[in-house]
């Protein structure tokens, strides 16, 4: 599975590891990904989405079914 967010679309983005004498390296910054499991009780049951933490305050904020419409609308397979 790749590591991109289901809700904001957030991906691993490449920058530079800098050593104590100032080398740099290319290195990866991941996106803080949880596997979170919620209950659509429109839906009488249960889905599972790969979500940031910004995610999961998305969908505390607007409430699940907001988010799922606009997955759904998006072309997102939930």
């Amino acid at each position: 599975m790749a590591r991109v967010c289901q809700v904001t679309g957030k991906k691993p983005i490449t920058g530079n590891k800098v050593s104590h004498s100032n080398i740099k390296t290319k290195r990866r910054f991941l996106p803080n990904l949880q596997k979170k499991r919620y209950f659509l009780a429109e839906e009488d049951r249960w889905i599972t989405l790969k979500v940031s933490s910004e995610a999961i305050r998305t969908i505390n904020k607007n409430g699940l079914l907001s988010v799922v419409k606009d997955l759904r609308a998006a072309g997102e397979k939930i």
